[in-house]
């Protein structure tokens, strides 16, 4: 009863999140990018989307529609970490980690953020936009680099899932995939609700 349970709730949330369509990959892609915790969501649910509509060129939008979020997610911290500033930054982020980014951003902030957003977690995002944001960098090359990073990224995870769109659908229907997907939505409740419990203690 047990299993059956955990696979079709995280089957229903599965596909709650395609039914949403381009509202559902916003809301997700900006989530992700601010201070809640959703580890591979927004990947999850564009390739989801993509390999659904593979017939079409929808999957452009849906790439400009996740990178859209994402600038949103990473603006509502730089407006927050401008007014925190470095002080308030070490709340967040350890001093010796605020050092080495601090070094990187001065001197090439527009490629560390790039390659920040481009890689896959567990690489530091959140850390570094706020680190960014903190130390009053140019709030123009962040956004750019940001929005740059995320179309290079999503445009990719696109094109694999319309050359793979038939094994990835098949894959989404599995057993295996079913409780991967349970068990990030699990995760990312529990991370998000402690991100956000020690934002509001912090702050």
């Amino acid at each position: 009863m047990r299993k059956l349970f955990l696979l079709s709730t995280s089957s229903f949330v599965l596909r709650t999140l395609v039914r949403l369509g381009m509202p559902g990959l916003f809301l997700m892609s900006a989530l992700d990018s601010s201070f809640l915790v959703l580890p591979f969501g927004n990947d999850l649910l564009l390739i989801a989307l993509v390999s659904s509509n593979r017939e079409s060129l929808i999957w452009i939008a849906y790439v400009l529609v996740s990178a859209a979020g994402s600038v949103l997610g990473v603006f509502v911290i730089d407006l927050l970490m401008r007014k925190a500033g470095e002080k308030g930054l070490e709340r967040f982020v350890k001093p010796k980690k605020i050092e080495r980014l601090k070094q990187k951003l001065e001197n090439k902030l527009g490629i560390t953020v790039f390659v920040a957003t481009v890689a896959p977690p567990p690489f530091p995002f959140t850390p570094v936009i706020m680190t960014a944001s903190a130390l009053q960098c140019s709030r123009k090359k962040l956004i750019g680099a940001v929005f740059v990073g995320r179309i290079i990224r999503y445009t990719a995870e696109a094109i694999l899932a319309l050359y793979f769109g038939r094994q990835v659908i098949a894959y989404l229907n599995s057993d295996v995939v079913s409780y991967v997907v349970y068990a990030l939505v699990a995760l990312a409740v529990v991370l998000s609700t402690f991100s956000l419990i020690r934002w509001l203690k912090r702050s």
